[in-house]
């Protein structure tokens, strides 16, 4: 018999006061809670996002490197849930949800223009941000378990989100 599933706790955000624009993933894979790392895992199109809407490959940066990139550009990192109970990685085996303090994403961020929703899991908390009276996307998940969607689509769907929050050009 085995017993519950532990807690895992999410990363701290990557949040400015100078932020325009934070995508909330919904909670980090099994490989980025290993490294610490927003989007760590390989087949994430995350990175590779990014790096075609500003020209610049980030893959071949540091970690500390990129979320330089990213504070730069005016873009914040977070996602939807501080701690959950988990196997695996897939969002759909999450239990037990403990949401972030989302409401309070203003304090943090005074210049926050919108706020990205990345995949489906996190867009279920679209009705708190909303709240916020800022423009809110839901984008298609960069996660290798999205692979209906191709890379130039979710690229598209991104580079609108970015272009209207002052983020990419």
């Amino acid at each position: 018999m085995t017993g519950p599933l532990p807690v895992l706790t999410g990363l701290a955000p990557v949040i400015a006061s100078h932020t325009r624009l934070v995508v909330l993933g919904s909670f980090p894979g099994a490989r980025s809670l290993v490294a610490q790392q927003y989007y760590a895992h390989p087949r994430n199109h995350f990175w590779p996002i990014l790096s075609a809407l500003w020209e610049i490959d980030l893959r071949s940066l540091t970690y500390e490197a990129r979320l330089q990139e990213v504070r730069d550009r005016g873009l914040g990192l977070w996602d939807v849930y501080a701690a959950c109970r988990r196997s695996g990685s897939l969002d759909s085996a999450i239990k037990a949800a403990e949401p972030n303090d989302l409401p309070d994403l203003l304090r943090h961020a005074p210049g926050l223009r919108g706020i990205a929703h990345n995949g489906a899991e996190s867009a279920r908390s679209m009705r708190v941000t909303a709240a916020l009276g800022l423009p809110v996307w839901r984008l298609p998940s960069t996660s290798p378990a999205n692979a209906s969607w191709s890379f130039e689509r979710k690229l598209a769907a991104w580079r609108e989100a970015f272009v209207a929050a002052g983020v990419a050009a």
